[in-house]
């Protein structure tokens, strides 16, 4: 990887090094991106030699022997989205060829529902990032390549988006939209070749029965785009307890009432320690961004896409050097307005103790005019 980011000619390269003998196996590839990743490569440049390397070892990976995935376990139920993805990209393709043959409204109208139908399918990537990634971390000493995958999926999110924005336009440009249609349909392919043939069967062989079933129980939860799933049992000793009491200066509360009191405000709250480590999230009735209980453990910065890392750190370290006390941004998500704030978290000697993550959709509060000082249901 190092040599084709150097500009040396790959499949030479592949070739002296004998990545295409048969002792090859998938496992071969992870070591190589968290060298990079730890010799600080552009990231870009890490994207275009993966992609190079993946295409020289196409046929090597694909002949590579797959381990069947029990049915409707996790990697199953992922395997089946991937195939009806797949067949929505299939499907897309005739329209693409049409408006390169006529633009007009019909087509640029089947586009936008298609389009909009694959933008549905990015939540299959957010389960990857919020399931799959924490556990995957917590088990591979190689685990970098996880960074790289979550790159690709935005790049897939924005070129979803600019797509539809594109065909919403009056000024329709069919050169820009044949690259980003061109890019999408590479992206997303290239995504799930290296979910089946290097992804999954490496999880296979290193996760236990337990691990599998604890991501599938989250899976549940979230759900996928477009395969139903079972409802799964959670497995957990977790049983609040009425007798365990919270006292605090201000009042006091059952370990069940915190809970409730949490999942019931309006917010969504994360907590990160000291130590840059997830420790907590609430868990109200609608979320704005999706958390499962496999990020508690997690170092906060590999709950973000890479791109957002340097942003995430410059907060954390400003919070630690006392700089600052907060952080705010906020987004339009669909018809949502997202604010998201970031707190210091500091003890009563001013120590730094963490930081507080707090999520609000606020479209609704935004819209508040004059008073209201009675009751109106």
């Amino acid at each position: 990887m190092v040599g084709i980011i150097e500009g040396i000619n790959g499949a030479k390269l592949v070739e002296e090094l004998g990545m295409k003998a048969d002792h090859f196996i998938p496992g071969d590839v992870l070591g190589s991106f968290d060298l990079l990743f730890a010799n600080k490569s552009d990231l870009t440049k890490i994207k275009t030699a993966s992609n190079k390397l993946f295409n020289i070892l196409y046929e090597t990976l694909k002949a590579y022997p797959n381990i069947q995935a029990a049915k409707n376990s996790f990697i199953d139920l992922l395997i089946q989205d991937n195939a009806i993805i797949q067949q929505k990209l299939k499907a897309l393709k005739p329209f693409v060829k049409k408006i390169n043959q006529k633009i007009d409204p019909e087509s640029k109208t089947h586009l936008i529902q298609k389009i909009t139908e694959l933008e549905k399918f990015t939540a299959h990537y957010t389960v990857k990032e919020n399931i799959l990634f924490p556990i995957l971390e917590a088990h591979w000493n190689e685990h970098d390549c996880l960074k790289l995958m979550w790159s690709f999926h935005d790049d897939i999110r924005q070129n979803l988006k600019k797509i539809l924005a594109l065909l919403g336009s009056e000024n329709f440009e069919l050169k820009t939209f044949n690259t980003l249609a061109g890019l999408l349909f590479f992206n997303m392919s290239t995504i799930i070749f290296r979910e089946e043939r290097i992804l999954f069967p490496i999880m296979m062989e290193t996760l236990n029965e337990n691990k599998q079933q604890q991501m599938l129980f989250e899976l549940s939860e979230m759900g996928l785009p477009f395969v139903k799933i079972p409802k799964q049992i959670q497995q957990t000793d977790y049983q609040p307890s009425n007798d365990n009491i919270i006292k605090l200066p201000t009042g006091e509360f059952t370990i069940e009432q915190a809970e409730l009191i949490f999942n019931h405000l309006p917010v969504d709250i994360t907590f990160v320690d000291e130590n840059n480590t997830v420790r907590f999230f609430s868990a109200p009735k609608h979320r704005i961004f999706p958390r499962t209980a496999a990020i508690i453990g997690r170092k906060v910065q590999n709950c973000h896409p890479p791109e957002s890392v340097e942003t995430v750190n410059r907060i954390v370290e400003s919070f630690k050097k006392g700089e600052k006390e907060s952080a705010s941004f906020w987004l339009h998500m669909g018809p949502k307005f997202v604010l998201i704030q970031y707190f210091a978290v500091r003890d009563k000697n001013d120590k730094y103790r963490g930081v507080l993550e707090v999520s609000q959709e606020i479209s609704e509060i935004q819209e508040l005019k004059g008073d209201r000082k009675l009751l109106d249901w």
